[in-house]
């Protein structure tokens, strides 16, 4: 059987909110089968669980935003991006704050604490969401054009194809394609970080956003140049990290997909649009599990190797 995961001890890092710039704590728990993944604002009166789905998604201004009532976590997609990478099923999420710590602006530091607490298998069989029929969303027209996909595919895999009229950026693959079956995200995928523009910071500290951003967490940019002394960390970068978001984005499905993701100029709304555009079609998906984890696609069955 293709098990469910979990962690097998807690572990937990402390950071600031990339736009809050608030101190926050972060603790990750092991959770039981089937109870997803959930973050709890444990420090409000009384604590409050937020369940991940395609529908407690509530803002995508910069970033994912989750919600149950008033209770908010914010910047959720790094995290969620490195629980798809490792394929982490089940976790607890115990957050002191309204946005989830930035770290260094990438998923590598959850993959780190994530695999530090090592990885359980569990006594219940994983379920995939597997795309049987292509869901599409769209928005804009000419220049504007911007749209993602989903079709059946025996697998994961993601292609992503930017479209930044920028000297550093133009210099940089703006398309790339990630496969899950490669096992190679903790290499490939998941020390990209996010990435900015000078002009644009300015304006969003003036509206009390990007607060706690740097260069330590991001890969900021003038008109013409990267800021960064130590450079890129992937000659593509710039798009490889919106793969990583886009995996995260979509991780909030609450299981993993079985699918092939193709997407120009997305972001997060469009990521959660396409989801609900899914959900919206019960004749587009089906949930499946592999009682013999041979049968399963290639790169879910193995735990993800360490660094």
């Amino acid at each position: 059987m293709l098990a469910q995961r979990t962690l097998k001890s807690l572990t937990k890092a402390v950071g600031v909110g990339l736009h809050s710039g608030q101190r926050v704590e972060l603790t990750l728990r092991p959770a039981a089968p089937d109870t997803g993944i959930v973050f709890r604002r444990v420090d409000l009166p009384q604590p409050v669980d937020i369940v991940v789905s395609a529908q407690a998604v509530t803002d995508t201004r910069l970033a994912s935003t989750i919600s149950s009532g008033a209770a908010k976590v914010h910047t959720v997609e790094h995290l969620m991006s490195a629980c798809a990478g490792l394929g982490i099923d089940n976790l607890y999420v115990d957050i002191t704050a309204e946005e989830v710590p930035i770290l260094d602006g990438s998923a590598s530091s959850f993959v780190f604490l994530l695999q530090s607490a090592g990885i359980a298998l569990q006594a219940a069989p994983k379920r995939f969401i597997r795309v049987i029929k292509p869901v599409e969303v769209r928005d804009g027209g000419g220049a504007n054009t911007k749209w993602a996909r989903l079709s059946p595919y025996e697998g994961y895999k993601l292609s992503f194809e930017i479209d930044f009229d920028h000297p550093a950026v133009d210099s940089t693959g703006q398309r790339v394609e990630f496969d899950m079956g490669s096992g190679a995200y903790t290499r490939d995928i998941a020390r990209a970080r996010t990435f900015g523009f000078t002009k644009d910071v300015e304006m969003m500290r003036a509206n009390g956003l990007a607060l706690g951003g740097g260069l330590d967490n991001a890969i900021v940019m003038d008109d013409y140049k990267v800021l960064n002394s130590d450079g890129l960390r992937y000659n593509d970068e710039f798009v490889k990290h919106k793969i990583l978001d886009a995996m995260g984005d979509l991780y909030v499905l609450g299981k993993p997909l079985l699918a092939a993701y193709s997407a120009f100029r997305s972001g997060h709304a469009m990521n959660n649009k396409l989801l609900r555009e899914l959900l919206a079609h019960q004749d587009a998906y089906e949930v499946v599990t592999f009682e013999d984890e041979k049968k399963a696609p290639q790169g879910f069955a193995k735990l993800a190797r360490a660094w």
